[in-house]
């Protein structure tokens, strides 16, 4: 077992060293970072000191390996010599010596060094870590919701398979998959934030015919005693039916006539089209906006919502068929407890091995929403940072969201090798 966690952190680190690599040599090969920061009237003696505080003086197998130094917990320092490259500042590095191998040259275990902000002079690291706190937050309560509906909605369109529920959730959780983060960030950004904030007409027609149709089921199938009535079925034929006589009465009559320009104001709800966990208050100062959260998390969870609803129903149709189900039934167990005492327990495997892989990518899908909605978190900071060519950022932020990657993957990795003997390695 020892072997092969260390094989899977050694696949780990040469992926990080690959991103690192690639990373590096992107925003460092695309041209002169300073003359992207200063003005035009900026003198050269200028640029020359700004170059040489970042060490972009030096050549680019230079820099190169410092980066690597200084990115990697244990690296060579010089603690004695303050005009050395790789010279031990104490305001910079957190760590203690190894072993020093001379005067001038010394093995340092340390916390990762990701530079320095080309703008604000501040440690990338510092940066990271005032944005990655709201990412967290946004993707944890992302995730949350899909699992939580994901296995509910899994769970009844599986119990109701090949019916118009079991279709619909397929269709829903297929259209979830299909549609890109962006895009849905600026629709539901829209209809939640802008279109439907404060209140909103909607047309009373489909809404009249599905009444009429649904107090139809009910009276055919507790009042009058019919058998097979299906409530839910007729419900949704008779939203359909109001949709559909509404667009024909559109077509016909247009939309100001009288017969169908009838709608239905509804309160809206009451959500910012943009916003941060925190905000600040004239009186009150730093305060807490839970509120913000609702629109991104919705937002960022529909993809994992979808995959975790397809899943469950997926791996609970299997295990639904299997011997010990028919046997718990034949004893005579009620129907809730063989699904949720038996059935269910072994079904959510592949839904826990997906949930363990979302959280990572929701960190680094994260950015688009967060851009849409103002969302103070990672993806923001690394938007920004970009936006304004401070390399330094985006170059940790990067490094960030692959390491997450790694770590969340190697777990799951050594989780299996405990759980299931046949992936272990002897």
């Amino acid at each position: 077992m020892l072997v092969y966690v260390l094989k899977k952190l050694a696949y780990g680190l040469l992926v990080l060293f690959g991103v690192i690599t690639v990373v590096f040599g992107i925003f460092n090969l695309g041209g002169d970072p300073v003359e992207q920061l200063v003005s035009e009237n900026t003198t050269q003696e200028v640029k020359d000191a700004i170059r040489k505080k970042f060490n972009l003086d030096l050549p680019f197998i230079q820099r190169y390996a410092l980066y690597l130094n200084d990115v990697s917990p244990i690296s060579i320092h010089n603690p004695t010599s303050a005009g050395s490259h790789v010279y031990w500042d104490e305001e910079q590095y957190s760590g203690c010596q190894i072993l020093s191998f001379s005067e001038h040259r010394s093995l340092m275990i340390k916390v990762p060094y990701l530079s320095r902000s080309y703008l604000t002079e501040r440690p990338v690291s510092q940066v990271l870590g005032e944005a990655l706190p709201g990412t967290v937050v946004l993707a944890t309560t992302a995730i949350t919701i899909a699992i939580v509906l994901g296995i509910l909605l899994g769970i009844v369109s599986a119990l109701r398979k090949d019916t118009w529920v079991d279709q619909l959730a397929l269709a829903l959780s297929t259209l979830g998959m299909s549609g890109p983060s962006f895009f849905m960030a600026i629709l539901i950004a829209w209809l939640g934030g802008l279109y439907w904030y404060e209140t909103t007409s909607l047309p009373i027609l489909p809404f009249a015919v599905f009444l009429l149709f649904l107090t139809t089921g009910i009276l055919r199938k507790f009042a009058l005693k019919k058998e097979g009535v299906q409530i839910g079925k007729m419900s949704l034929v008779g939203l359909l039916s109001g949709i559909g006589l509404w667009g024909i009465g559109i077509l016909v009559f247009g939309s100001e006539s009288a017969l169908f320009g009838v709608s239905l104001n509804l309160p809206g709800t009451g959500l910012s089209m943009s916003g941060s966990l925190f905000g600040v208050d004239v009186w009150k100062g730093r305060i807490l906006q839970i509120e913000n959260l609702i629109l991104p998390a919705i937002t960022l969870g529909i993809r994992p919502l979808a995959v975790i609803v397809q899943l469950t129903r997926g791996s609970l149709l299997e295990v639904m068929g299997q011997d010990y189900i028919r046997t718990a039934r034949a004893k005579g167990m009620s129907e809730w407890s063989v699904i949720f005492r038996h059935a269910l327990k072994n079904a959510l495997n592949p839904v826990i091995t997906a949930v363990s892989g979302w959280f990572a990518s929701l960190l680094a899908g994260a950015v688009f929403v967060e851009f849409v909605f103002g969302w103070k978190g990672l993806g923001l900071e690394t938007y920004s940072a970009l936006e304004r060519d401070d390399l330094p950022v985006v170059m940790g932020a990067v490094i960030l969201i692959a390491s997450t990657f790694v770590v969340v993957n190697l777990i799951t990795d050594v989780l299996y090798g405990v759980v299931d003997p046949r992936v272990r390695v002897s």
